[in-house]
């Protein structure tokens, strides 16, 4: 058995000293043990937890499809692809998913990957066609199983069970001590990794009172007494959110949206704005309530009020996680009633009066920049720093976080120096690629 010690050059690769003890405990069962439940909140990483283990025991002299990861978002296939990339560890991986061509699937599958990852519609979908062998999968992940059930996908995740007959280890994780297992997936005797009890501990509940039934003010109030933090309120219609949306602009707020019915391209450059600051806020339906790649979160909205108590229990994930600190705002009309499960005493609810003085937001300091080549035509961060620094003229101070893609990249810069360095770089080459340069 590999002892995490050995892990060290892998760790280094992301910029990790040491793993934490719930990825501690899970490399070790995953290791052992063949029937595994993983639970722990948001923002612990369940990725990295049993990646790992299975990464270290990937067979080089097979030539298929070893391991099948079911996820229920496209954010979360296309996160969990990166992570393994950044690995190093030379086994190449495919990510799978509704609303991305299904011909680009077939000419990325087509040379086989050690590691599929896939949401369970597109996944299915391929099973039923043949497009690769089954033979060689021994190791299924249902990564946050129980979403991928809550929104409908039970059918499916039967089909790709019964699918896959010479699986032998099988790992399910979510975010929350409550996910039942289903009885399809034919686990015995499992051995849970728990570590949910630990969640919430540095996070702190205020329920704001709303004189107005539509909430926008309170909602302004609030985010100006936040200042330039990075927070998400949540919403629960996509037609909410654009009603939020257009207020926030006329107060000149700027903000992205995320839900289930924006093209997967919006989708995607959302939380890449966001990650790299070009926005701070960001409205979006439970969607974002996990599974999704984004920085620490100060704080979390909660607009509308949400309807079930896993909904509120995922929305306040987002934050406080890692054991920092982060707060859930409620915003309560009046004439509302809380749900139960918002365990705020009526005494302690607030006003707007009541929070601290309204902090000016600073200007957007961070553009994001759209380069057409990515890492298909061999260019690296480094190619792209080392374009905006020596033809460009900026310093390193002035890039921000860059996000290389398979055939694109995206890039923060700051907004002070974007109209002067796109000229110096567009229409330019970048390795033996001529590339375009634009801000989104």
């Amino acid at each position: 058995m590999l002892n995490i010690k050995d892990l060290s050059g892998i760790l280094a690769k992301l910029n990790i000293e040491s793993l934490n003890q719930m990825q501690e405990e899970a490399f070790y069962s995953i290791q052992s043990n063949n029937n595994i439940v993983l639970l722990s909140p948001t923002g612990t990483g369940k990725t990295l937890a049993f990646l790992l283990p299975i990464i270290t025991n990937l067979d080089p002299e097979i030539s298929e499809i070893q391991v099948l990861i079911v996820v229920p978002s496209r954010e979360l296939a296309i996160q969990i692809e990166q992570v393994i990339r950044q690995l190093g560890s030379g086994y190449k991986a495919n990510a799978v998913y509704g609303g991305r061509s299904g011909s680009q699937d077939v000419i990325d599958i087509k040379h086989r990957p050690a590691i599929l990852i896939g949401t369970p519609g597109r996944v299915a979908d391929h099973l039923r066609r043949e497009r690769f062998s089954t033979e060689s999968i021994t190791t299924l992940v249902l990564d946050e199983f129980d979403k991928s059930l809550e929104i409908g996908f039970e059918s499916e995740m039967i089909e790709i069970a019964d699918a896959i007959p010479n699986v032998k280890k099988r790992i399910l994780t979510s975010a929350t001590y409550r996910a039942k297992v289903p009885a399809f997936i034919g686990l015995t005797n499992p051995t849970t990794i728990d570590y949910t009890s630990d969640k919430i501990a540095k996070l702190e509940t205020k329920v704001i009172l709303s004189p107005n039934k539509d909430k926008l003010e309170t909602l302004s109030t609030i985010l100006k007494s936040t200042g330039n933090q990075p927070g998400i309120i949540f919403c629960n219609f996509k037609d909410t959110i654009q009603y939020v949306s257009d207020y926030l602009n006329d107060q000149g707020i700027n903000h992205g949206c995320f839900y289930g019915g924006l093209e997967q391209k919006d989708r995607e450059r959302a939380l890449i704005k966001f990650r790299n600051g070009t926005h701070q806020i960001i409205i979006a339906t439970d969607l974002a309530a996990r599974g999704i790649d984004v920085p620490e979160i100060k704080f979390i909205i909660h607009y509308q009020l949400p309807q079930k108590k896993h909904e509120f229990t995922h929305r306040n994930g987002r934050t406080a996680r890692m054991h920092k600190e982060g707060t859930a705002y409620v915003i309560k009309w009046i004439n509302e009633d809380l749900p139960d499960f918002i365990d705020v005493p009526s005494k302690e609810f607030l006003r707007d009066v009541d929070l601290e003085e309204p902090k000016n937001i600073t200007p957007i300091i961070w553009k994001t920049m759209f380069i057409s080549g990515g890492r298909k035509d061999k260019i690296s961060k480094g190619d792209i720093a080392g374009l905006c620094m020596k033809q460009g003229n900026l310093v390193a101070d002035q890039i921000g976080i860059i996000e290389l893609k398979q055939d694109c990249a995206f890039v923060g810069i700051q907004e002070s120096v974007v109209s002067k360095l796109i000229p110096l770089i567009n229409n330019t080459r970048l390795k033996k690629k001529k590339v375009r340069v634009s801000i989104i």
